[in-house]
């Protein structure tokens, strides 16, 4: 008897192709997810050429992670009831056909708006997709399987951040960074080829249900005043009436957004599963899960190559061994998840990784490449240990009529902490930039014997090179501003690195609150 044998909808995939239709819908989803997983990596690879094209700081082109996050985790709630009302099959090839006009929109982009529009619809099209794998998975598989078909699906999944990046850089090296966009069109393609011929239409006979298109507005509202507030903040001013003004609003607004959740009888997330306490928990670990995981992966690359001037493609290649090693401790850990208990899982992988990034406090434009390579290794062995244990320890709580509410809200709560993750982690770069930018200036006086030593030297090679006189003295002290600047990034940088190892730390305790209380 197949999974699928009370089911009118998979049972004639099944008695055409067998067991084996279970490893041709594994592959018809992976197809989506490298697709989605790459587009979610490799931009920021290609983030220094692009704010270099178009004449933006960091603040701006943060949007274009920012963005394709926030639309992600919005639209992620669509996919049950998109599979519902229009089916599965109809669902991934619209949501892939949407993807694929997206990234050649980006590819094609005269200026960063038009950039940035296509990140985020290419972040629509990744958060529809993003859950119908797992759907699908445990539509096809009986639950004893079940552990093996996610063990090989996962392997797609951790290969394509450790290889996409390297891809990336080579192609902005090479051709340009647009070429970096129509990365996921073959395999986009593909998808939907392979989504034609083996994903079934609706899989159930029910009407569908309403869908709570208020709530959606609400915390589409929510999320986009919230995150220009945060995004410009450092720009307009933190205090200006702009920034508090939007600050405000997105407060309302998010109160709007639980209040009538609460009340409605559909709700697109259901918030009651917030009142069993370990979910709670485990939901605030989710937060700084994807607050960290995204954030970090934002911080890298960029920290490489505005400091210490990486090509995109060594930029690539400094995050291959950590997606390598994550592609070995996964299966490890989702093995010891069924031994050990899930919270000791996730504390430890939060405090290696919370550790991973506070050794990155005192990078600097001479840290070796194998340094940072090896502490973004570490960070990648916390995330490894400690993301089989989360979802695992989040649903072992809830009972059985909540896991499906409870699967979705814990997914939306990742999403929406890696969506302010970047956003916040980008801002206070910028502040604590200023900052030690304002400190260094202050303590280059007269008085400053290194640096009048400084000076001179730089001034005395000026002269022997042919430089005249009265332009020499101007060479260094540009020389010396951009040694300024370069020490100011670099500080700001370990600062954004240190916040991320704290805040982990600071993690461990509502994963010890997931202990099971007797």
């Amino acid at each position: 008897m197949t999974p699928a044998s009370a089911n009118d909808g998979l049972a004639p995939y099944f008695e055409r192709y067998g067991p084996a239709y279970r490893w041709l819908v594994i592959t018809t989803t992976m197809m989506a997810t490298i697709t989605v997983v790459l587009s979610s990596t490799v931009v920021n690879v290609a983030l220094p050429d692009i704010m270099g094209v178009f004449g933006i700081g960091q603040d701006q082109a943060q949007w274009m992670s920012t963005g394709f996050l926030a639309a992600m985790t919005g639209s992620m709630l669509l996919n049950a009831w998109l599979n519902d009302a229009i089916g599965v099959r109809a669902t991934f090839i619209g949501s892939l056909a949407l993807f694929s006009v997206a990234s050649v929109v980006g590819g094609l982009a005269p200026n960063e708006n038009v950039l940035t529009l296509a990140r985020v619809a290419q972040g629509v099209a990744a958060g529809i997709l993003q859950p119908l794998a797992m759907i699908m998975i445990f539509r096809v598989f009986p639950s004893n399987e079940r552990g093996r078909a996610m063990g090989i699906y996962g392997i797609g999944v951790v290969l394509a951040p450790a290889i996409g990046p390297t891809l990336g850089g080579w192609l902005t090296d090479s051709y340009d960074w647009r070429w970096v966009f129509y990365m996921g069109l073959p395999t986009s393609v593909a998808g939907m080829l392979l989504g034609s011929v083996f994903l079934p239409g609706r899989l159930g006979t029910d009407k569908p249900r309403r869908f709570d298109f208020f709530g959606l507005l609400l915390l589409t509202l929510f999320l986009v005043i919230s995150l220009y507030a945060v995004a410009n903040g450092q720009r307009n001013g933190w205090d200006s009436n702009l920034i508090v003004g939007l600050s405000w609003s997105g407060a309302v607004l998010l109160l709007a957004f639980i209040v009538w959740e609460l009340r409605t009888p559909e709700p697109m997330v259901n918030l009651k599963v917030f009142s069993i306490s370990r979910y709670a928990a485990a939901a605030v670990v989710a937060l700084i899960f994807g607050a960290g995981i995204y954030g970090s992966s934002y911080l890298v690359p960029l920290f490489v190559q505005t400091v210490q001037g990486y090509t995109p493609t060594r930029a690539g290649e400094l995050l291959i061994p950590g997606g390598l090693i994550l592609g070995i401790v996964f299966p490890i850990a989702g093995r010891l998840t069924d031994r050990l208990p899930a919270y000791a899982m996730i504390a430890t992988g939060l405090f290696i990784f919370g550790l991973s990034n506070l050794l990155l406090y005192d990078v600097a434009v001479d840290t070796s490449f194998w340094r940072m390579a090896l502490l973004v290794m570490l960070g990648r062995v916390g995330l490894g240990v400690m993301m089989p244990a989360l979802n695992a320890g989040a649903l072992s709580v809830l009972p059985a009529e909540m896991l499906a509410q409870g699967t979705g809200t814990i997914n939306f709560v990742r999403q929406l902490g890696g969506a302010f993750g970047v956003s916040l982690l980008s801002a206070a770069t910028e502040m604590r930039f200023a900052f030690h930018a304002d400190a260094l200036t202050t303590t280059q006086t007269a008085s400053n014997g290194t640096t009048l030593e400084l000076i001179n030297r730089v001034a005395t090679l000026d002269g022997v090179w042919g430089v005249p006189g009265t332009q020499s003295m101007a060479g260094a002290l540009n020389y010396l501003g951009q040694i300024l600047a370069t020490q100011a990034q670099s500080l700001a940088y370990g600062d954004g690195f240190a916040l991320v190892g704290v805040v982990f730390w600071m993690g461990i305790l509502p994963a010890l609150w997931m202990r099971r209380k007797h």
